[in-house]
């Protein structure tokens, strides 16, 4: 019997090591606490994204600006063109044919002649008008005479009754002195007594006659001489009426457009040309619609011509809306720069109102988007949206009433983004 292989185990391959140590099992461990906090971490921005709202916006899209503290200058700025404060146009009073002294362009001083109308049909009016006139004169010189004539009349009756009065009272002294002297019959000094009451009587009626004479003889010449004085009125329009068919410069200036050719018959009120006064001008601008109801005449405004600033005012405002716009002009106050010209391009500056020391914000579309009671307040990387309440607004900023304190920092342009979200989160915002 052949003797067997013995079988070999793998008791030869195992070799003993030495125990491992708590520090070499930390390090080895070390990687996977690193990645588990990188994937904690992640959680958490992502739980934090979540709570600052289900959108995220790029600040580079959005306009965000700091609420400050300061005097709010409300005011209108628009480029507006020179114009002639004065530049009236001169028209055909009655109809006629022009005859024209001068041509567009010309200068001419104040009291020119610069046409000539030729109307029969006033100069005839104007005749009549004083021959009607010098009758209702002689008219009342007339009755201005006989008014005299009258009273003459009857101050020669009134001295009549004061002769009658006189002559009755002597007599009635001679019966009296005759009566006590007891040769004279009581009843004739009686007649005498009676016969100075009626020269009384007399006199004291001629006086009332000729009260009553004048009042009458004065009311009729009054009455002509009003007749005549209303007469005169009527020739003196008349007279005007002529006068104005010659039209003169009212000023010195410069002849604008000519609307009627040479020997042209014309109607009334009909143009005929313009003069323009060059040495006053005005600033004519647009506003828009919404300002229109802050201006009025004499606001102050600044012209600025260069690097100039100059003083002015509110002249005029035009009642009429074009195109959302409302037409104003703007007076120089104290003097003009040289050298202006028509239609040349100027800019204007309307100062409506000054707010001192009010909390104010950049102005922006957020007014518009959320009707200016909420603005997204920015922090820590997110908008919320908060109330506010809005004052007084100018072209650049606007006053904040409620809502907003100094150094807080809000969106001004791109709030449309977020749909009226309460938060949003903001990336990329670097205060």
């Amino acid at each position: 019997m052949s003797r067997s292989t013995p079988i070999r185990d793998t008791s030869a391959q195992d070799a003993a090591r030495p125990p491992v140590s708590a520090t070499r099992r930390l390090r080895r461990g070390l990687p996977l606490i690193a990645i588990g906090a990188v994937t904690l971490v992640g959680l958490v921005w992502v739980i934090a994204g979540w709570a600052d709202g289900a959108r995220s916006y790029d600040a580079s899209r959005l306009r965000i600006v700091e609420v400050t503290r300061g005097d709010l200058i409300r005011d209108i700025s628009a480029e507006g063109r020179v114009i002639a404060a004065n530049s009236p146009t001169l028209y055909a009073i009655a109809p006629g044919t022009v005859t024209l002294k001068v041509v567009a362009g010309d200068r001419v001083e104040a009291g020119q002649v610069l046409a000539e109308i030729d109307s029969p049909e006033l100069r005839s009016k104007l005749v009549q008008e004083e021959s009607t006139l010098a009758s209702l004169q002689a008219e009342a010189d007339r009755t201005a005479l006989d008014a005299r004539i009258a009273r003459a009349e009857a101050r020669k009756l009134v001295d009549q009754a004061q002769i009658d009065r006189t002559a009755a009272e002597r007599d009635l002294q001679r019966y009296q002195r005759a009566y006590e002297a007891g040769v004279l019959a009581q009843v004739d000094l009686a007649k005498a007594e009676d016969t100075l009451q009626k020269t009384d009587i007399g006199l004291a009626s001629a006086n009332e006659d000729a009260q009553l004479q004048g009042q009458g003889a004065g009311l009729d010449a009054r009455n002509k001489q009003l007749l005549a004085e209303r007469q005169r009125a009527i020739v003196a329009e008349a007279q005007r009426q002529v006068d104005a068919l010659t039209l003169r410069a009212p000023f010195d200036g410069l002849v604008g457009q000519v609307q009627v050719a040479q020997a042209t018959n014309v109607a009334a009120n009909a143009p005929v040309l313009g003069v323009v006064d060059l040495s006053v001008f005005e600033v004519e601008i647009r506003v828009p619609e919404s300002f229109a109801r802050d201006l009025a005449i004499g606001v102050p405004a600044e012209i600025r011509s260069g690097a100039e600033v100059f003083p002015a005012e509110v002249s005029a405002v035009s009642p009429e809306v074009v195109n959302g716009e409302v037409a104003a002009r703007v007076r120089f106050s104290e003097h003009q720069p040289p050298g202006l010209r028509q239609s040349q391009r100027l800019t204007a500056r309307i100062l409506l109102d000054t707010r001192r020391d009010v909390v104010t914000v950049e102005r922006g579309p957020f007014l518009d988007q959320l009707g200016g009671r909420h603005v997204y307040v920015v922090k820590d990387g997110a908008a919320v949206r908060r109330p506010i309440e809005a004052g007084a607004s100018s072209l650049g900023a606007v006053e904040i009433t409620q809502g907003l304190q100094p150094g807080e920092r809000v969106v001004v342009a791109g709030s449309d983004l977020f749909d009226n979200a309460e938060r949003v989160r903001i990336s990329g915002d670097r205060p």
